[in-house]
C-alpha cells in the first residue's frame, strides 16, 4: 500500500512539473513567475551520462519538488536513433537553443539562466551527485 501511494504521489510530482520543449513559452513562464530557467542539453537515447542525469537527478523527488517551485525546466534532446527523431520543427527549436547555450555541443549540459535568459551556472557532464546536492548548488548559484 505504501509503495502504491508512493508511486500515486511521484507520479503527481511529475504530471506537475513537465518539462518545456519550446524555450519562448519558457521565457515567457519564467517572466510571469519569476523562476529561473532550467536547460538540459541531453541525447536521450545514445548519451550514457544524459540518461543517468535524468534518472539519478532530474528524476529524483528532491529535484521535483524543488523544480515545482522554483524552476521553469526546458529539454532540448537531441537523439539518434530513427524511431526517436524529432519533429523538424522541434530539432529547428533545440538547434538554435544549442546555438546559443551550448555552441560546443556538451551532453549532457544543463544550464541554469535567470528569468531574462542570462547564464548563471553550467554543469558539463553528469553532476556526480545527489539529486539533493544539485539542488543545493542550483539554490546557491540563485544567490
Amino acid at each position: 500500500m505504501m509503495k502504491l501511494l508512493s508511486i500515486f504521489f511521484l507520479s503527481f510530482l511529475l504530471t506537475g512539473n513537465s518539462w518545456e520543449n519550446d524555450f519562448s513559452t519558457a521565457k515567457t513562464k519564467a517572466m510571469e513567475s519569476h523562476k529561473y530557467i532550467l536547460i538540459n542539453f541531453s541525447g536521450s537515447d545514445w548519451c550514457g551520462p544524459c540518461i543517468r542525469t535524468h534518472k539519478e537527478i532530474f528524476e529524483k523527488e528532491a529535484f521535483i519538488k524543488y523544480a515545482e517551485g522554483n524552476l521553469v525546466l526546458v529539454r532540448a534532446d537531441f537523439p539518434r536513433l530513427k524511431k526517436n527523431q524529432l519533429p523538424a520543427e522541434q530539432l529547428k527549436k533545440n538547434n538554435d537553443l544549442a546555438i546559443l547555450y551550448n555552441p560546443d555541443g556538451d551532453f549532457p549540459l544543463t544550464v541554469l539562466l535567470d528569468e531574462n535568459g542570462k547564464v548563471i551556472k553550467e554543469w558539463k557532464g553528469f553532476p556526480n551527485e545527489t539529486s539533493e546536492a544539485f539542488v543545493k548548488e542550483v539554490e546557491d548559484a540563485k544567490k
